[in-house]
C-alpha cells in the first residue's frame, strides 16, 4: 500500500495515464502526421478510461456500497460521452453511431467472447448464476429494443416516419425512467457478484483522493477526447477506414480497453459471476444512460442527435444482443461458446471495414 491508501497499481495507472496524456498533447500541438496523434490519443484515452471507473469505484466505496453502482453508471462512460459530443459538434454523426453501437457489441461479443475463452481454457466448462446473469441479460435486451424503435420507424416507412426526432426523446426519457427503475436490483445484483470476488478489489482510497482523482482525470478525459476527435478524420483518410469502423471497433474498444482487461482476468480466475457482471454491466449503460444522455444533451453542443440506425446496424445489435441472452441461459460458458462470439463480432467488425 503507498501514500495515501494508494496501490502500486493504483499508482502505475495514474502515472501511465498522465504520461499518455501528456504525450497526446505534445502530439497534437505539433501536428506529427496523420495517424500518430490519434493513435497516442487512443491510447491515453483508454488509460484515462480505465482511471475514472477505478476513481468513481473507490468514490463508492467511501460513500457507502449502494452509492457505487450509481455512480459508475452515471459517470462511469465521461470518456467516450465526451468523445461523442465532440464528435456531434465536428459533424461526425456516423462516428457517434459506431461508437454506441460498437460500445455494446465489443462487450457481448468480444469481451465476453474472451472471458469464456481464457476461463474455458483454464478451468473447463465454468458456471455463473444464471438468474443473475440473465436479468441483466434481458434488461439489455429490451433497453436496446427501445433504442431501435425509432430506427425501425423511419426504416419501415411507418406514420411516425418524419418524426424521429420527437420520437429518439421520448425513448431517451423512457429509458432514463427505467434506469432509475432498475437501479436497486441492479446494486443487488452487482454486490452479490463482487462478494464472491472480494479479495480482487483493490484498497480503498481515501475520499478526498477519490474526488481529486477523478476530478482531475474528468478535466483530461474532456481534453484529450476533444485532440482524439481533432485526429480521427485525418488518420481516417490516412488508414482508408470508415466514420462508422472507427467508431463500432477503434472508439469502442479505446474508451473500455483497461477495463475490459479486468473482467477477462477476473474470468482466467473463475470468478465468472464478477466478471460477467462488469462485462454486462458496460453495454447497459450505454444503453440506458449515454444513448439517451446523447439524445438530450446534443443541442447544447450545436448538434441534433436521434436514435436512427443503418439498417445494418439495426440488424448487427439485435443480433448480438439475442446471441447475448441466449448464451447466458443456461448458466454456463465453454471456451467454444466464446470462440462463437468473438468470430461474430470479427465478422460483424469487416463488415463496417467500408462503411
Amino acid at each position: 500500500m503507498g501514500a495515501a491508501g494508494l496501490g502500486r497499481g493504483d499508482v502505475r495507472l495514474i502515472v501511465a495515464a498522465a504520461v499518455a496524456a501528456v504525450l497526446s498533447g505534445i502530439t497534437h500541438a505539433v501536428s506529427s502526421g496523420d495517424v500518430a496523434p490519434f493513435a497516442v490519443s487512443a491510447v491515453a484515452l483508454a488509460l484515462l478510461a480505465a482511471l475514472v471507473g477505478r476513481a468513481v469505484d473507490a468514490l463508492g466505496d467511501s460513500l457507502g456500497p449502494g452509492a457505487t453502482g450509481v455512480l459508475q453508471s452515471g459517470l462511469g462512460n465521461l470518456p467516450e460521452l465526451f468523445v461523442c459530443l465532440f464528435s456531434l459538434h465536428a459533424g461526425l454523426y456516423a462516428v457517434v453511431q459506431g461508437t454506441i453501437v460498437g460500445s455494446i457489441l465489443s462487450n457481448v461479443l468480444l469481451v465476453l467472447g474472451l472471458c469464456f475463452i481464457v476461463g474455458g481454457v483454464r478451468h473447463g466448462t465454468q458456471t455463473f448464476a444464471a438468474d443473475r446473469a440473465r436479468t441483466t441479460a434481458l434488461l439489455l435486451v429490451l433497453s436496446v429494443m427501445a433504442l431501435l424503435v425509432p430506427s425501425l420507424t423511419a426504416a419501415l416507412h411507418t406514420p411516425a416516419s418524419g418524426h424521429e426526432k420527437a420520437l429518439s426523446v421520448v425513448v431517451a426519457l423512457s429509458l432514463l425512467v427505467l434506469f432509475a427503475l432498475s437501479l436497486p436490483g441492479t446494486l443487488a445484483r452487482e454486490n452479490a457478484a463482487a462478494e464472491t470476488a472480494e479479495g480482487e478489489r483493490p484498497a480503498r482510497w481515501p475520499l478526498a483522493v477519490a474526488v481529486g482523482v477523478l476530478a482531475l482525470t474528468g478535466l483530461a478525459a474532456a481534453l484529450v477526447s476533444d485532440w482524439f476527435v481533432d485526429g480521427l478524420t485525418p488518420a481516417i483518410n490516412a488508414l482508408g477506414i470508415s466514420q462508422t469502423f472507427a467508431g463500432l471497433v477503434i472508439v469502442a474498444i479505446a474508451g473500455n480497453a483497461v477495463e475490459n482487461v479486468v473482467g477477462i482476468q477476473l474470468a482466467a480466475r473463475n470468478h465468472t459471476d464478477y466478471a460477467l457482471s462488469i462485462v454486462l454491466q458496460s453495454p447497459l449503460q450505454i444503453a440506458l444512460v449515454l444513448a439517451p444522455v446523447l439524445v438530450l444533451v446534443a443541442p447544447l453542443v450545436g448538434a441534433s442527435f436521434t436514435l436512427v440506425l443503418s439498417p445494418l446496424l439495426i440488424a448487427v445489435l439485435a443480433m448480438a444482443v439475442l446471441v447475448t441472452m441466449l448464451v447466458v441461459l443456461d448458466g454456463e460458458s465453454t471456451w467454444l461458446e466464446g470462440s462463437m462470439l468473438v468470430a461474430l463480432y470479427c465478422l460483424i467488425a469487416t463488415a463496417f471495414w467500408w462503411g
